[in-house]
């Protein structure tokens, strides 16, 4: 793929995202783009974002300190820095530009975000993989950019920068000498994934699945499925686009007929396009597993913790072979990966191990959990606090975590009002009122549980972030050490 090194982000790209016109003066280089003033590079672009709690206007003084080069803003700022008003074009090029640090004055500034991006990658010959999903977005895009790394300059956005916000930033980071860029795409409302694709402008679009995570405010799984098929329908047309589907899911499947894209599918099904099976968990030494792709076999062992890792690994396979790589250039970014899981495994003092899964919940990414747990060795314990924000899901997810949970521990613990359901169903499916111990609040559970894991105890501790798990932890780890 040729790159575009002659092209680089200025004060003139900014000028001409936003008006058209350049100016003769606007040759100066700019460092990427940051909405908080902590964050700015030396040389980088503050924009200066509204908000209810906090005012990005009230930091450019601390954005300009930091060294960035120009700001964005929409109203007054505090102190009198030079402005240059782009709210009417054309610019007046015959007047003198600024001396940086400046503020270009827009009329909204997300808006104004989101027009640069889209302007900065039109001018890149990048190869553009959008993902998105319930469950397993962060993880894939991880995975997906190690292994593409392995031949191409390969960017991704960091953390879970995949809105409306954090696509356009993740965008300001492309650099002309990339030739891909591995980007997520969240959902909370329609039209949403569609207006980030005709910012990014993806050739490739891999969904994960479609489960429960945020229904409250995304709706039923089908309302779910149509948001998140707006990636498989921005596509282009094969050849040029591709849409990595999981045949295994049956809201994701059918998005097949909602794109003139070409179709590669994924799973465990051996009528998908690559599907794998001999399966085996080895706990936290990672998954082994066997690789069908048309007439080939291949033989893996992979880093990754618990079997519902395999359909990550899929997805990562599924883009290599996509984008040409070769087996080996596949295989080693998969036993390479440094993918920093948010599951962390604690070693207690007292021989017991925590596996710390505190950072959020659902029902899929909890089953998940749970079949790790099945994978290891020792007495079984599981600690679960409520999944928010399952909406007309809230007692079916609950419920079935709670099955589950039966066929797998010893011991549980559940937190919260809502966790009760996974009591209930923890019961009718064969645990016993003296396996069950169910609290209202973490600092019950932290006093409850003083002193009572030993050696050979294995535990799991799971809940929304609301729930503030990490703080059942944090005790354990205090009372152990």
């Amino acid at each position: 793929m040729q790159m575009s090194e002659d092209i680089v982000f200025t004060v003139n790209t900014i000028l001409e995202a936003l008006t058209g016109v350049t100016h003769p003066q606007a040759a100066l280089l700019v460092n990427e783009g940051a909405i908080d003033s902590r964050q700015v590079k030396p040389g980088g672009m503050f924009i200066a974002l509204p908000g209810e709690n906090v005012d990005g206007h009230e930091f450019v003084a601390d954005a300009f300190k930091r060294g960035a080069l120009c700001a964005l803003i929409q109203k007054d700022v505090p102190l009198p820095f030079s402005i240059l008003d782009v709210r009417r074009s054309p610019v007046d090029t015959a007047l003198p530009l600024p001396e940086p640090p400046f503020c270009l004055r827009v009329d909204d500034t997300l808006a104004a975000l989101q027009k640069i991006a889209a302007f900065w990658r039109q001018q890149l010959d990048v190869r553009v993989i959008g993902i998105t999903g319930s469950v397993g977005k962060s993880t894939t895009k991880e995975l997906v950019a190690e292994v593409l790394s392995q031949r191409y300059p390969t960017v991704k956005n960091p953390g879970n920068l995949n809105n409306e916000i954090g696509l356009p930033l993740s965008l300001l980071q492309v650099k002309p000498g990339h030739s891909h860029a591995v980007l997520e795409m969240g959902f909370y409302v329609p039209g949403e994934i569609e207006f980030l694709c005709s910012i990014a402008k993806p050739q490739v679009g891999v969904v994960t699945n479609i489960g429960t995570v945020h229904a409250e405010r995304a709706g039923t799984k089908e309302e779910i499925a149509r948001g998140k098929s707006e990636l498989v329908q921005s596509l282009p047309p094969a050849p040029d686009g591709v849409a990595i589907l999981n045949y295994d899911d049956p809201y994701v499947l059918p998005m097949a007929q909602k794109t003139q894209a070409q179709i590669f599918t994924y799973g465990l099904d051996p009528r998908a396009d690559l599907y794998a099976d001999g399966i085996v968990g080895m706990g936290l030494e990672g998954i082994r597993l066997q690789l069908h792709y048309q007439n080939e076999v291949l033989f893996l062992r992979v880093p990754l913790i618990g079997k519902h890792s395999v359909h990550t690994v899929l997805r990562a396979v599924a883009v290599g072979l996509v984008e040409n790589l070769t087996w080996q250039e596949i295989i080693n970014g998969m036993q390479q990966s440094h993918m920093q899981l948010r599951l962390v495994v604690v070693k207690a003092e007292s021989g017991a191990l925590i596996l710390d899964d505190t950072y959020n919940a659902s029902p899929e990414s909890t089953m998940a959990a749970l079949n790790l747990l099945e994978d290891m060795e020792g007495h079984k314990i599981a600690i679960l606090g409520d999944m928010l924000e399952l909406g007309i899901y809230e007692q079916s997810g609950h419920e079935m975590v709670g099955s589950r949970a039966a066929q797998i521990c010893d011991v549980l613990y559940t937190v919260g009002p809502r966790s009760f359901y996974i009591a209930q169903a923890a019961r009718k499916s064969g645990m016993t009122d003296s396996q069950i111990h169910s609290f209202e609040t973490t600092a019950q559970v932290i006093e409850a549980v003083q002193n009572q894991f030993t050696s050979g105890d294995i535990i799991l501790i799971k809940g929304s972030h609301g729930m503030h798990m990490d703080q059942i932890v944090s005790a354990m780890e205090r009372k152990n050490d």
